[in-house]
């Protein structure tokens, strides 16, 4: 059965970090562009951070210099650290992985940035 289960979210304070884990069972995640999609309240999701098979990423504008992606195809699993959160990055926070006409989702983890 394929499955994406992440981790690590919680309540942090503005300026905190918080790292995102993703575990993938059923599928090997090597082959797979992985990404961290994030869906605030009243909001569309949209994409955070993707990784491509050769380890290259991408970010979206508002927080490249802050998170940073990276995946363990070993362990099978994905990460996403974030820096110097802003309450605006307030979300839930979902695993995505993509090939083809595969496209896998998560459950999503509540990350919450308040004071």
């Amino acid at each position: 059965q394929v499955q994406l289960v992440e981790s690590g979210g919680g309540l942090v304070q503005p300026g905190g970090s918080l790292r995102l884990s993703c575990a993938a069972s059923g599928f090997r995640l090597s082959s797979y562009v992985m990404g961290w999609y994030r869906q605030a309240p009243g909001k569309q999701r949209e994409l955070v951070a993707r990784v491509f098979t050769g380890g290259f990423p991408n970010y979206a504008d508002s927080v490249k210099g802050r998170f940073s992606i990276s995946r363990d195809n070993a362990k099978n699993t994905v990460a996403l650290q974030m820096n110097s959160l802003k309450p605006e990055d307030t979300a839930v926070y979902y695993c995505n992985a993509l090939l083809n006409g595969n496209d896998y989702w998560g459950k999503g983890t509540l990350v919450t940035v308040s004071s």
